[in-house]
């Protein structure tokens, strides 16, 4: 509900700005307010959980997301809806962290594997199905309903963790020492880098002087957050669990999976929109590959996590990421769902052959209290690899498609003969629909024509540079030590 909830709001925020009278640049705001409140939340979700126990601070975290969501709907400006988005995300970002953490405190360390089949198949299933559902919601009913389908879903959920999970107590020892500079320091820094990379693609990065001035604020806030929460009694972040090299490198993996997931998310439909001309539902159903091989793959990938070293899976996932986006690197304006088809497939099976097993590396060898703040911290880094990946993503596409433009621009000068001939072609043509105006027709049909390739190339450009930051990966899973449950096959007597 939580991971859905940013992706259907994303594809329908044209109808959002026009019920609520926004402009371009406020209506940006209904989703950086909300992701700015949560990556906050994300982190501080393992300190409130040892504090109030899962169970409550689950349920008050899905309450208050299902009660934001209805005053979201009853918005009727954009002040408004800033104000009960940010909310939203805030109150309602621990559900995920808490999730995961409470799924390995319920079923325990041996089954890992099959949990993270799961958690990661639900988490890499929203952003594939989002936008198409936020289309049709939008289309069918209004966006309203964008935040309406949350309350049934929230009361039933709400209702159901209060009466059947008790899994621990809280801690009312915690609010001694509570680090309130800690607290605000955390959020200086997370929600000053939020905003630079949700915002900066649009505003030119450093020409904007609110960029600038937010950058400044996330590195002085994180130079002294890193020096609180280090010396602080009782830190709001534990970030001790770094201690433990797989964990640190299964978060490494988590973060490069956030740029793939949501960056291929992002290019995906954006390519088949803008190049192909295709509407939400096109764009859903060529999509709906990866999703079904995201469900065959997800139980193929527990068991093999399982049964052999989760490191030989993970490296199979990073191969299958790195041979799709290579693939997607070739695309041509024409390609359509037979082309798309086998780099789906490679994508739905790679994403959970990477999730499961940097999941089951990452939390394997964490225990109790600490295993909250883990999940914390790994969710926290999944997030900012997706806000990186989008911003580098949007800023490669511009810089690539301008780039392209003039290139291909350059080529088609009036002293070509390619280029007269297409002209006059075209002008030929024209002069029978258009009479009087065939030369500025034609001037049109070939500014689009080249448009249109120079988009392709630099999406081209965008899916290679997915493919190196793979193959990269790759190279570094032989630093991964031998995850906990094969060390305890191991010591454990014949």
């Amino acid at each position: 509900m939580a991971i859905l909830d940013i992706q259907i709001v994303s594809a329908s925020l044209a109808e959002i700005q026009a019920g609520l009278s926004a402009s371009a640049d406020e209506i940006t705001w209904v989703q950086t307010s909300y992701l700015i409140a949560e990556v906050v939340m994300i982190p501080l979700s393992g300190y409130l959980s040892r504090l109030l126990s899962t169970r409550i601070l689950f349920v008050i975290s899905a309450s208050s997301f299902t009660a934001m969501s209805v005053l979201c709907a009853m918005s009727t400006s954009i002040e408004q809806m800033m104000v009960f988005r940010a909310l939203q995300g805030f109150l309602g970002g621990a559900m995920i962290p808490t999730v995961v953490a409470g799924s390995y405190m319920m079923f325990g360390q041996g089954r890992a594997a099959g949990i993270s089949v799961v958690v990661g198949l639900i988490a890499t299933l929203a952003p594939t199905v989002g936008p198409t559902l936020g289309g049709y919601l939008t289309h069918a009913l209004s966006w309203h309903w964008l935040f309406l389908i949350n309350v049934p879903i929230g009361i039933v959920i709400t209702s159901i963790v209060w009466s059947l999970v008790d899994i621990d107590k809280p801690n009312w020892k915690l609010l001694e020492g509570i680090d309130l500079t800690g607290l605000a320091l955390m959020a200086m820094f997370l929600g000053s880098t939020e905003y630079v990379l949700e915002e900066g693609t649009r505003k030119n990065w450093f020409e904007d002087e609110g960029i600038r001035t937010f950058a400044v604020i996330a590195v002085l806030g994180g130079i002294a957050f890193f020096m609180r929460v280090l010396s602080a009694k009782n830190p709001i972040v534990n970030l001790k669990v770094f201690r433990d090299r797989n964990f640190s490198l299964g978060t490494a993996y988590g973060f490069i999976l956030g740029i793939g997931l949501y960056g291929i998310v992002y290019l995906m439909p954006a390519f088949l929109g803008r190049v192909r001309g295709y509407n939400s539902l096109q764009i859903g159903e060529m999509l709906f590959v990866t999703g079904i091989f995201q469900f065959i793959s997800a139980p193929i990938a527990g068991i093999l996590s399982r049964r052999f070293d989760t490191r030989l899976v993970l490296l199979g996932g990073l191969v299958l990421m790195a041979l799709s986006s290579y693939m997607l690197s070739g695309v041509t304006s024409d390609w359509s769902f037979d082309e798309f088809l086998v780099p789906q497939i490679m994508r739905g099976a790679g994403l959970m052959f990477c999730m499961i097993p940097a999941n089951v590396l990452a939390m394997s060898s964490q225990e109790g209290d600490t295993l909250k703040d883990a999940s914390g911290l790994y969710n926290l880094m999944r997030n900012l690899g997706g806000a990186l990946g989008l911003a580098v993503l949007n800023t490669e596409l511009t810089d690539r498609l301008a780039f392209h433009y003039e290139r291909l621009g350059e080529s088609l000068n009036a002293g070509r003969a390619v280029a007269e001939d297409s002209l006059a072609g075209l002008t030929q043509r024209f002069s029978d629909m258009m009479p009087g105006e065939a030369d500025l027709g034609a001037l049109k049909a070939i500014s689009g024509f080249v448009r249109q390739q120079a988009a392709t190339m630099a999406f081209a450009d965008c899916f290679l540079l997915l493919a190196i930051i793979y193959a990269l990966a790759v190279l570094t899973v032989p630093l991964l030590g031998k995850p906990r449950h094969l060390v305890e096959e191991m010591l454990e007597p014949a």
